[in-house]
């Protein structure tokens, strides 16, 4: 204690000495005394410099210093003190707004905002005689106030409407339209080639294109039409008192809009080309869900078509019906999730030279309700199309796993679907499987498709080499389907390459089959990537294979997929298939 007392003078003899008014000035903060009866107002020493003024006579009355508020304003301070409903019990009563000052005049474009904090004291009868308060410039404040308030309703790239406020505005269009017996058109507009753009001149520049096409799409409009971001590249146009024949005629006005002149960006000009869809509401859409639904299904009709050109909605009982189809699916898939009814399938890969078994490969099957299993053929696009995938994908980690904790000695290769390769989460899951056991990811096999791999190879070489750095070894599956460049297969740098089995069935038989697989493997050779062959059917194919430097076979030959699991005890039980 005495150490503390004895430094602490010598501390504040060196920290400076603040005045109040030093210390208002530094928070933008001014004191003030209003008398109400005669309107003379007195301020804290510190006015001029908080409020930018010449002098105090432009503020030293209540009167000049309303002359100095921006007309714009919806409350003063004499409002909330004159008009105020309550009346002075002997302690005052409170008030607090905000407001606008223009120090320097209407024609300046200075403007102070500011909040005015302070308390009246009324008269012998309770009215108002006199008041003190503070008033703190909050330009800062104000601005940033404004601001979420602006994206709360607009999108920040575009400054239009962002998504919910257009789906407020869609919803509120076509209830008006029921009443008054009209229609709404809804198109879905989308940059054609914004991947493109992204991968050529990068997502700024992309960026930049969305909120000038925006922009170019508006000043087409007519008034009382709305226009908003719904998302990523798309922009959504609600135009009132609209038929089928008028949005039409919209339509390829907008399109040209997009088409017609270059974007200027940062990185120079840049095509765009734009294609829509679009429905007219309530007659094919009963509220704003159903109409982006179905000008989205316009538009990938149109994109199918052609680019930059519209599709308008039109009733398909063909589509109502798939539509209908899906959504039985999907809830035959969550509900199969729910209660477990998604099983692995496992199917033996090979040595090729003893045909020992090496690993076994995880395939999906989906229990129904009738007892029978689906296959991943039948499944896999029906959650990919559904948005469902991720939830499979991670359902045959967590059994595929499983089936690697409890039986050590076993290998196991499992598919992963483009959107659940590109999940952060899922590799983490994975990550976190194999820290917590060790030895697992040794025995564990991802496979990733050739074409997922060149959807986006950058993305693929992160996944390719965060599952290698774990341990993991890492399957190109159906290679040759998708054509990929030596340059982005090499630079993927993975462990076991397997042949598409369309090239395999008949390469015993189909000279131009052999000399593709041949030249698959010289490439997987040269990449020193292990090969194995799908859709072994026969001994002749086998022995082909063999020749070629093939490592492993799968495939009818060799064993096809079952749902009983071939472990503990049962790999050495089984019949392999013998070399002929």
């Amino acid at each position: 204690m005495d150490r503390i007392s004895q430094t602490s003078p010598s501390r504040l003899d060196r920290a400076p000495v603040l005045s109040a008014r030093d210390i208002l000035t530094s928070v933008c903060e001014v004191v003030y005394e209003w008398s109400i009866h005669d309107d003379v107002l007195r301020w804290g020493s510190n006015a001029l410099d908080v409020l930018q003024l010449p002098s105090f006579d432009s503020i030293s009355t209540g009167k000049r210093f309303a002359a100095m508020l921006d007309p714009e304003n919806l409350a003063t301070r004499y409002d909330a003190v004159m008009s105020a409903p309550n009346t002075d019990q002997g302690t005052g009563v409170p008030y607090q707004l905000q407001y606008a000052l223009l120090p320097h005049g209407k024609g300046d474009q200075v403007k102070l905002w500011v909040e005015d904090t302070g308390r009246w004291f009324g008269d012998s009868r309770g009215k108002p005689s006199r008041a003190h308060g503070v008033v703190r410039v909050i330009n800062e404040r104000y601005e940033r106030e404004q601001r979420l308030s602006f994206l709360s309703r607009y999108d920040e790239l575009t400054g239009q409407l962002n998504r919910a406020h257009l789906m407020e505005a869609m919803e509120e269009a076509i209830g008006a339209a029921k009443k008054l017996r009209a229609n709404v058109g809804v198109l879905i507009c989308a940059i054609d080639n914004l991947q493109v753009i992204n991968e050529a001149y990068g997502f700024d520049v992309a960026d930049q294109v969305i909120a000038m096409a925006s922009k170019r799409l508006k000043t087409r409009l007519r008034g009382g039409d709305a226009i908003g971001r719904y998302s990523g590249n798309k922009i959504a146009i609600v135009m009132m008192n609209c038929s089928e024949q008028d949005i039409g005629i919209a339509a390829e006005r907008f399109v040209a809009a997009i088409g017609e002149e270059v974007f200027t960006t940062d990185s120079g000009p840049v095509s765009a080309t734009a294609s829509i869809g679009g429905v007219v509401a309530p007659r094919f859409a009963k509220n704003a869900v159903d109409a982006v639904l179905r000008a989205q299904e316009a538009l990938q009709l149109s994109r199918r078509t052609h680019r930059s050109s519209f599709m308008c909605y039109a009733p398909n009982p063909e589509r109502m019906a798939e539509r209908r189809r899906d959504v039985a699916l999907a809830d035959d898939i969550v509900r199969g999730l729910n209660e477990r009814r998604m099983v692995l399938a496992y199917q033996p890969i090979v040595r090729t030279g003893d045909r020992g078994i090496a690993f076994h490969e995880c395939l999906v099957r989906h229990e129904q309700t009738d007892g029978a299993f689906a296959s991943a053929a039948h499944l896999v696009p029906v959650a990919e199309r559904l948005g469902l995938i991720r939830l499979v994908d991670n359902r045959v980690l967590e059994l595929a796993t499983r089936e690697l904790i409890d039986n050590p000695k076993i290998s196991v290769s499992l598919n992963v679907s483009p959107q659940t390769a590109t999940d952060p989460s899922w590799l983490n899951t994975v990550v976190g499987i194999c820290r917590s056991h060790p030895g697992l990811s040794k025995r564990l096999i991802i496979e990733i498709t050739e074409s997922a791999a060149i959807q986006n190879v950058e993305e693929t070489r992160v996944l390719v080499e965060s599952l290698r750095a774990i341990g993991c070894r890492v399957a190109i599956d159906d290679f040759g389907a998708g054509y990929t460049s030596f340059a982005a297969l090499k630079s993927l740098k993975v462990d076991i390459i397997k042949i598409d089995g369309a090239f395999v069935k008949n390469a015993a038989r189909d000279a131009i089959d052999q000399v593709f697989v041949k030249s698959l493997v010289d490439i997987a050779k040269a990449l020193g990537a292990e090969i194995v062959a799908e859709w072994v059917g026969d001994e002749e194919t086998t022995r082909l294979l063999s020749s070629l430097g093939v490592d492993y076979l799968q495939g009818s030959l060799i064993g096809d997929a079952s749902t009983l699991r071939p472990w503990p005890g049962q790999i050495e039980a089984r019949p392999l298939a013998k070399a002929g």
